[in-house]
């Protein structure tokens, strides 16, 4: 059973946190506060699945700066930005970059409790989509060098006498390998099979 999932507040104000603190904890959500993108960075290793509320200008590494480097280190965090005035531009390369949202200070409370419900809808989904690529790959490390050949053939598009042309192999023995790797892949037709090797190379998966 996967755990709740956790807002982590990351802001160097003490008097935005605690306030954003109260109003999300009122609304049901689990938080952790953090004073500095650094801060959050260091405790990495045992944050919990979620999403980062973070203000994008903070003294050190920036709220874009920390969206750099989730990404660099594929961590899938969904990213809301807070901003100021004349911190939109910041904001709008944070959305460019994958941010969910960035929201304007100062908000209605509605606004962040509705962005950070989107936040947890884009993780749950990103996760079973990270489990379904994870378990296509399994299914094709299982697969034999020759099936692998055969699949590359069918990927590219190339009819089975094609592939048979191409591996030196009969006709007979490309059907046969291909009907054997759709049985490995759990596919019932040629497009399933598409999808799945598409989604388990998916950047980011």
């Amino acid at each position: 059973m996967q755990p709740d999932p956790v807002v982590h507040l990351i802001d160097d104000d003490e008097a935005v946190r605690q306030s954003l603190a109260f109003l999300l904890t009122s609304a049901g959500f689990a938080i952790r506060t953090y004073a500095s993108a650094t801060a959050f960075l260091d405790a990495l290793v045992a944050v919990q699945p979620g999403c980062v509320v973070t203000d994008v200008r903070m003294p050190g590494l920036s709220g874009l700066d920390l969206q750099r480097e989730l990404i660099s280190r594929r961590i899938g965090l969904p990213v809301i930005v807070m901003t100021g005035h004349g911190d939109v531009k910041l904001a709008v390369e944070a959305m460019k970059a994958g941010a969910v949202d960035f929201i304007e200070k100062p908000f209605q409370d509605e606004t962040m409790i509705s962005a950070i419900r989107t936040a947890f809808d884009r993780y749950a989904r990103d996760a079973r989509h990270s489990d379904e690529a994870n378990a296509v790959e399994a299914r094709l490390n299982a697969l034999t060098v020759r099936e692998r050949e055969v699949l590359d053939g069918l990927l590219a598009g190339r009819p089975n006498k094609t592939i048979a042309y191409d591996l030196s192999i009969s006709a007979r023995t490309v059907e046969v390998h291909r009907a054997n790797l759709m049985t490995k892949m759990g596919a019932a037709s040629l497009s399933e099979l598409v999808r799945m090797v598409l989604l388990s190379r998916t950047p980011g998966v």
